[in-house]
């Protein structure tokens, strides 16, 4: 999976787990602050992650995400291995 698929992939699990309404996201945007995003909110779309990605993100790299371009990366170091 190239580095476009995957943030590609990433926006789109967290359009449907997070927004639904196809907007554009931005690394820099929060999920806290600027997409509404709660704590539970943030183990559902770990979880998503995980299952579309089939991956393990653990507690730790979890709590680090607080942005999409968090997410991105995170997942980019994940698939690269």
């Amino acid at each position: 999976m190239t580095h476009d698929e995957i943030i590609s992939k990433a926006n789109k699990v967290i359009d449907e787990h997070l927004l639904g309404d196809g907007r554009t996201l931005n690394r820099d945007d929060n999920f806290a602050d600027d997409l509404g995003a709660d704590s539970l909110d943030m183990v559902e779309l770990v979880m998503a992650f995980e299952e579309e990605f089939n991956i393990e993100i653990g507690d730790h790299e979890a709590e680090k995400v607080e942005t999409v371009g968090h997410a991105h990366d995170l997942l980019v170091a994940k698939l690269a291995k």
